[in-house]
């Protein structure tokens, strides 16, 4: 519900800041005193226009910002949008700002983030209904109703259980579709998976491989340069020049010395051993590059095959993934798309037999789901029509239609036709009204704003109390031509539907303003020049004395009046607690 509303540098509101509770919340006042302007930013609080004509003279911006305390059925619906957006702040309040700047650029803010007007207008939707403002009213969009009936037949289960069976369906018939678009294509995707996994396998690929043979086509390919560098090291170490002895030559004639030396001075044996070492370094080297000689390769043809499979395994890799392992596992899942197309056929049977039993239940649970609708529909209908007649629209009529489109693909009815579903039923749902006599029944999305619109909404509050989730209900307007035995009847109504919602009403009529549970008074001032208005809460006696103001000129006659009508409500609301 709306707990706090601050509004500044609005039209002639140039500083305002109310508190509101729970109940019935009403708003009196003389006509121009600004009623309707804190209606007004209400709507552009929850996403409607945003209008620089709202700009109070002088000043550069309009503002207006609302707390609302999430405590209903409305809590979950507001927290998943806030949860989507990363907007939660505190779960158990929310607060919404839009401020219309003189330039013409509005701003809009969920718990101070700056977001797009859609989406104050999406979580304004669920927390606010103003009825008199036919953009913002729930009740005229036709989509709405068939949820609202639905809450009112309590049809919960059945509807979840209904659903459970339409998304198995709707899972089945999506793998049916596959397979059945798979069999349509078959014969041309078993050519070209066959192909690919039988080119895939004969090629025999192991992971690796393509290394190994790049390291061979090395060798291969340089051969001459490898035996050449191979025998000159050779040459070197074990053979030498007749200019020039060979390595291992000096090195043991080194190691003669050294060891000369250690027979005389023991303190250099480690250099004879050193001496010693290089000489065995140096024929495991000869050793080694004799070894490496004997390996050394000169195969053209043998070339050529490493040539001619590195070539294959970059024509795999390059059509069926960047390496072996990948090349591997595209050939594996060939072969299983052609077992599955290849069974497919026996599993399309299978799946159509389960789809024809689905149906068959849809059919069943949509059925149970209809007849409850329709039996809660005509229970609605009277409901309201007695609301009606209580708010001086006796002759008005009500009535819910329902509506169902065929569909080949449908679920079966009894008559042996096929008629269209979708995760709510089969059901088209809108509600229609004749509010006068001799008018044919229409939609209600069709009628007309005004006082009588109001009331047909205040009847219509009533009867779905329990189904309208919208937590803050406005209603502006509704006293327009009725007198004060109905003005009685209205406000016990109102009073009725805020145990339920929040609920505020602009009136005239001391007969509804008595019902009130919060009372405040709209006054408009002259100071230094400038209109403002002012808005007080009225108790004891200042609300006695407004009563009498809206009843006629004060006097003892009207106070007195007035003082009954306290009484009167007050009665009637013990009335309808009892």
């Amino acid at each position: 519900m709306l707990t706090e509303l601050r509004i500044q540098n609005f039209a002639i509101i140039d500083k305002l800041e109310l508190h509101f509770g729970p109940g019935l919340i009403i708003l009196t006042g003389e006509t121009g005193a600004g009623k309707s302007i804190i209606l007004d930013a209400v709507v552009m609080l929850i996403g409607g226009k945003a209008d620089t004509t709202y700009i109070r003279t002088d000043s550069d911006a309009a503002f207006v910002e609302g707390v609302f305390q999430l405590k209903g059925p409305e809590k979950e619906a507001v927290h998943e949008i806030l949860n989507r957006e990363d907007l939660m702040d505190d779960p158990d309040y929310i607060t919404l700002m839009r401020e219309v700047r003189k330039e013409g650029r509005s701003v809009a803010r969920i718990n101070g983030r700056t977001v797009n007007v859609s989406l104050l207008k999406e979580i304004g939707a669920i927390l606010v209904d103003i009825h008199g403002q036919a953009e913002h009213l729930s009740l005229l969009d036709s989509r709405a109703h068939l949820g609202l009936l639905d809450r009112y037949a309590e049809v919960a289960q059945p509807l979840s259980d209904y659903r459970q069976t339409y998304h198995a369906l709707l899972n089945l018939r999506h793998e049916l579709g596959e397979l059945r678009k798979a069999q349509a294509d078959a014969d041309r995707r078993v050519e070209m998976l066959t192909y690919q996994a039988e080119e895939i396998e004969a090629a025999r690929l192991k992971p690796g491989e393509d290394e190994e043979l790049r390291k061979e086509r090395d060798r291969l390919a340089n051969a001459e340069s490898l035996a050449q560098n191979a025998q000159e090291a050779l040459a070197v170490l074990d053979e030498g020049s007749p200019e020039t002895p060979a390595a291992t030559d000096l090195v043991g004639q080194a190691a003669q010395a050294l060891n000369s030396l250690a027979k005389i001075d023991p303190a250099q044996n480690e250099l004879a051993s050193q001496a010693e070492l290089m000489l065995d370094t140096i024929s495991e080297l000869i050793h080694n590059l004799q070894d490496y000689l004997e390996e050394i390769e000169f195969n053209p043809k043998r070339l050529d095959e490493v040539e001619e499979r590195l070539d294959l395994i970059h024509s795999l890799t390059r059509k069926f993934g960047g390496s072996i392992p990948s090349v591997i596992a595209y050939g594996a899942e060939a072969r299983r798309q052609l077992e599955t197309i290849t069974g497919a056929a026996e599993r399309i049977a299978d799946l159509e037999l389960q789809e024809a039993k689905l149906l068959e239940k849809l059919a069943k649970q949509g059925g149970i789901l209809s007849e409850k609708r329709k039996s809660a529909a005509e229970s609605m209908g009277n409901g309201i029509e007695t609301e009606l007649d209580d708010l001086r629209m006796a002759e008005a009529r009500f009535k819910v239609d329902f509506q169902t489109k065929p569909d080949p693909n449908g679920a079966p009815t009894n008559n042996g036709s096929r008629i269209a579903f979708d995760q709510n039923g089969f059901d088209r749902v809108e509600f229609l009204i004749a509010p006068n006599p001799g008018e044919g029944l229409k939609p209600l999305t069709k009628i007309a704003s005004g006082g009588e619109t109001s009331r047909l909404m205040l009847g219509l509050k009533n009867v779905l109390a329990r189904a309208d989730q919208i937590p803050s209900l406005i209603f502006d307007e509704i006293d327009q031509g009725i007198g004060g035995r109905v003005g009685m009847t209205v406000g016990q109504k109102l009073w009725n539907l805020s145990r339920m919602h929040q609920v505020f009403c602009v009136t005239h009529l001391p007969q509804l303003a008595a019902f009130g549970d919060q009372h405040y008074q709209v006054q408009k001032l002259v100071e230094k020049g400038r209109t403002l208005t002012r808005v007080e809460q009225l108790d004891g006696e200042p609300r006695l004395l407004e009563l009498s103001q809206m009843l006629g000129e004060v006097g003892e006659g009207t106070l007195r009046s007035a003082h009954e009508l306290l009484q009167v409500a007050r009665q009637m609301i013990k009335d309808i607690k009892k």
